[in-house]
């Protein structure tokens, strides 16, 4: 049986510049960011107090962070999701809000903060009858789970899947974060000489993955293909990624193979990009290792959003089929000088993406998690 193509014919996301794909798009193009001052809970004892924060969310009162931007992320759907479409739901610490307040006063039941209920949930509102996975690995999840609906799509296993990704700026990961002096206490500046950490932010989206036979069939529009997937363990350290890059190298190299592609096929690169001295300059490491010396035009979307944790890699893959579209490479936000090893690999300002239709995403996570997934654009007839 001839593989299927995993083609991607929806997606939408809510982050701190607001709802849907285009917010992002326009907020990165402007070169603004959306990381201001934490008001949900005090930041007094941390080492920062600035996150990227989706505007009009409640705090403890009713409703988890996430359900909340899931509720409205699927209010816009407009029975665009087939009902036996599969779920994969990407997070790292999902409704921890509610085991916050359960510890905190007592009055939640600590059991409702569980993945798989929010898995439930999370189907419920995009109204799925199939089944159902939550697929958690650290700030890789999303990426992990994109990659692992595209293998589902390839091999037959499933025509039809829903990537759904969330995670909340809750005082517990705020504190996390915090206490490993992780966070830039002026906002995170990506690639930057002068970067001292990464900014905690809010994100939810998804993306309807469908066969090729499936999608045209019912006339679907195509916004790209997830073409080729890699993931990787460098076993260094619980937090710290290996500084000799050689983990992400092979996830690179992995997605490279799976799509078929030669490195010269890539027009840009979506990196992790935290900001973390170490994170950077890893993924520097393996882009060049790979690549060569030559500069290839990379971004990161987290000067303007802020780190998403679990549905980083979904609103990254998003954006990178939508600059294949725009054929426009997106600008690094907060990027001020760029540090050695990205010289003429970054850049503040917006350019041309010319004659190129594929695009590198990589992320990754605690425990030396590493993904890469290479998405390209549909020809044009």
């Amino acid at each position: 049986m001839t593989a299927q193509r995993a083609l991607v014919v929806a997606a939408d996301m809510l982050t701190p510049y607001g709802a849907g794909a285009d917010a992002l798009w326009t907020g990165l193009l402007s070169g603004r960011t959306a990381i201001s001052g934490v008001t949900r809970f005090s930041t007094q004892a941390f080492q920062s107090s600035s996150a990227g924060c989706v505007d009009g969310l409640s705090y403890h009162q009713g409703e988890s962070l996430a359900l909340q931007m899931l509720r409205r992320l699927f209010s816009r759907t407009q029975g665009a999701i087939p009902t036996n479409a599969s779920l994969l739901l990407a997070t790292t610490k999902g409704e921890i809000d509610i085991l916050e307040q359960a510890v905190l006063t007592g009055g939640n039941d600590p059991a409702e903060s569980g993945l798989g209920r929010l898995a439930r949930k999370t189907a419920d509102l995009a109204g799925l009858t199939g089944e159902v996975l939550v697929l958690s690995a650290a700030c890789a999840s999303a990426s992990a789970a994109t990659a692992r609906a595209a293998a589902m799509v390839r091999s037959g296993r499933s025509d039809c899947v829903l990537v759904a990704a969330c995670d909340g700026v809750t005082e517990f990961v705020y504190a996390g974060f915090s206490s490993l002096m992780a966070l830039d206490p002026h906002g995170a500046r990506p690639f930057d000489r002068g970067r001292k950490g990464l900014t905690v932010g809010e994100a939810a989206a998804y993306a309807l993955i469908m066969s090729e036979d499936r999608a045209r069939r019912e006339g679907r529009p195509v916004l790209g293909e997830i073409a080729g997937w890699g993931m990787s363990d460098d076993a260094n350290h619980m937090t710290g990624p290996s500084r000799t890059s050689e983990g992400l190298v092979l996830a690179i190299k992995k997605a490279l193979q799976s799509a078929g592609a030669a490195g010269e096929e890539i027009g840009c690169i979506s990196a992790h990009g935290t900001g973390t001295v170490y994170n950077d300059a890893m993924e520097m490491g393996a882009f060049r290792a790979v690549f060569g010396p030559q500069p290839l035009p990379i971004y990161s979307v987290k000067g303007g959003i802020g780190h998403t944790m679990g549905a980083a890699g979904l609103v990254e893959i998003i954006t990178a089929l939508r600059a294949l579209a725009e054929a426009t490479v997106p600008p690094t936000v907060n990027l001020r000088e760029p540090d050695h090893d990205a010289e003429g690999w970054v850049s503040s300002v917006a350019h041309p993406l010319v004659g190129k239709r594929a695009a590198l995403v990589t992320n990754a996570g605690f425990s030396g998690i590493n993904t890469a997934v290479i998405v390209r654009a549909e020809a044009r007839g």
